[in-house]
């Protein structure tokens, strides 16, 4: 299935939280790594977003690449609808640095956190035409 390929694939994504002071969203590239199904993300406690999730833990996370050819909005991404909870860094590890290894330089940081985020919803958009509205089921293993 294409939404559990992009899942599994993504390393990087585009995160949307609410910032407490803000109206309109607010998105930044983050590192991710799908882990039992669900996207886990590495943060520093002094970004924004991660600011943001501890208060609001509602958020979007937009994952899928385009290739170096051809038209982006041709190539298929996913915006997946999450809830952020902490999970735990220290039994993570080894899976994390075996996808993102150079991870390694800051993992251990004391202000690195680990987030799951648990998908409510997605949309799929396997290229031009091929929208799909999932549910977190059509997530469960």
């Amino acid at each position: 299935m294409l939404a559990r390929t992009l899942l599994t694939e993504a390393r990087f994504g585009a995160l949307a939280v609410s910032l407490p002071d803000q109206t309109a969203p607010y998105v930044s590239r983050v590192a991710t790594v799908a882990i039992e199904g669900a996207p886990h993300l590495l943060v520093s406690e002094l970004s924004l977003h991660t600011k943001a999730l501890t208060t609001h833990p509602d958020c979007s996370l937009l994952i899928g690449e385009p290739e170096d050819r051809g038209d982006p909005l041709t190539h298929p991404r996913m915006t997946l609808m999450a809830r952020a909870e902490i999970a735990d860094k220290a039994s993570l590890k080894e899976t994390w640095l075996e996808a993102i290894p150079k991870a390694k330089l800051y993992y251990d940081f004391t202000d690195f956190v680990m987030f799951r985020l648990t998908i409510t919803n997605a949309h799929l958009n396997g290229g031009f035409g091929k929208a799909f509205h999932l549910e977190a089921s059509d997530f469960a293993n």
